[in-house]
């Protein structure tokens, strides 16, 4: 029997899992040295670093929502100048308060990821820092909060804008149907779980940004 994402894509279809991802035991997300997973609809504890993990349910449901979701007036980060020939792109590494990262599973390793920092294409009209928020909601069903720029990377066809975030609310239980698993990571098997050569910089950037 073919395993279905329980939501359906952007054209209303059914999205198969072709190898779906294996959750880990509850017991992992309490422990900060393991690597945490869950898949679409499974089971997590209710309560992760004294933040619950349920739905945002007053999340944004438009593009006109999204663009005015989140309001940074005090953040501080560089002009962003799009190369010529690219798309514009916004991403958000994620940080739990028990020193781990969180990582999404794209489904069928689209893009060639098995797990990688959730990310995407900026609407037009929407600023950087709210298509960074609607992209980890969209594709790791968590909410959060922008606490820093991080880099600018280029890509094959964009150029992403990644902050550093926190989680404030959401589960991702709810990942959307372009992941088929979330994991929580420890910071010193983040190079092991990200493996995709276009992560290496973003986690060096992560590290110094820690570091500083």
């Amino acid at each position: 029997m073919p395993t279905f994402h329980p939501f359906p894509n952007d054209d209303g279809d059914a999205v198969v899992i072709r190898q779906p991802s294996t959750p880990t035991s509850l017991a992992a997300w309490d422990d900060p040295a393991q690597v945490a997973t869950v898949v679409p609809g499974g089971a997590l504890p209710a309560v992760l670093n004294g933040i619950p993990l349920s739905p945002w349910d007053d999340a944004p449901a438009t593009s006109q929502e999204w663009s005015a979701c989140a309001v940074y007036p005090d953040l501080d980060e560089p002009r962003y100048i799009l190369k010529p020939g690219y798309a514009a792109a916004a991403g958000a590494v994620i940080l739990e308060d028990d020193g781990r990262v969180w990582l999404v599973a794209p489904s069928n390793r689209f893009g060639g990821y098995a797990a990688t920092f959730p990310k995407g294409r900026v609407d037009p009209g929407t600023s950087l820092p709210c298509a960074s928020v609607r992209e980890a909601y969209e594709e790791s069903g968590l909410q959060i909060r922008i606490v820093g720029f991080l880099l600018d990377a280029t890509r094959t066809q964009t150029h992403t804008r990644y902050y550093v975030a926190r989680r404030v609310g959401g589960t991702p239980a709810r990942m959307g149907w372009e992941s088929q698993a979330v994991h929580l990571v420890p910071l010193a098997q983040l190079r092991q779980v990200a493996i995709h050569p276009n992560d290496a910089v973003v986690i060096d950037a992560l590290e110094h940004w820690l570091a500083a």
